[in-house]
């Protein structure tokens, strides 16, 4: 074989490693994803005191963190209803991704908790992902 073909074999090679790395680079990085929770809250004084400081342990060993809350056992913050009726309280979760998300939904010891919860509120929850950064 000729050497500019073998050079440019090599360097066709290289072009095509680069891009294979940098779509894998990208491919790994996952978006963070937010749980948004609108919980109707029955009693204030069982759900702090029975529920919310074993929730948030769970949480936080899941990479969860805590963005907003307001209303019922809640830090005191409002919630200010934009369309429709406020929630007695609401919550936002920040999670390193979905799946981060996700084993903690269904990690057993919260699955325990919320059923402690349930005695204390009604939930509506759900997640989303962040957009791709541009």
């Amino acid at each position: 074989m000729y050497p500019r073909y073998k050079i440019g074999l090599v360097m066709l090679g290289c072009v095509a490693l680069g891009a294979l790395g940098n779509q894998a680079l990208h491919g790994q990085t996952r978006p963070p994803a937010y749980l948004i929770g609108q919980i109707d809250v029955s009693d204030p004084a069982g759900y702090a005191k029975e529920y919310l400081p074993k929730a948030r342990e769970i949480i936080k060993a899941h990479g969860g963190r805590l963005i907003a809350a307001g209303g019922s056992a809640a830090t005191g913050a409002q919630v200010v209803a934009i369309d429709g009726e406020a929630p007695k309280r609401a919550v936002i979760y920040m999670y390193p991704n979905m799946e981060a998300l996700m084993a903690w939904r269904n990690d057993p010891a919260y699955v325990q908790v919320r059923h402690v919860g349930e005695q204390y509120a009604k939930y509506h929850t759900f997640a989303v992902e962040a957009p791709a950064s541009n």
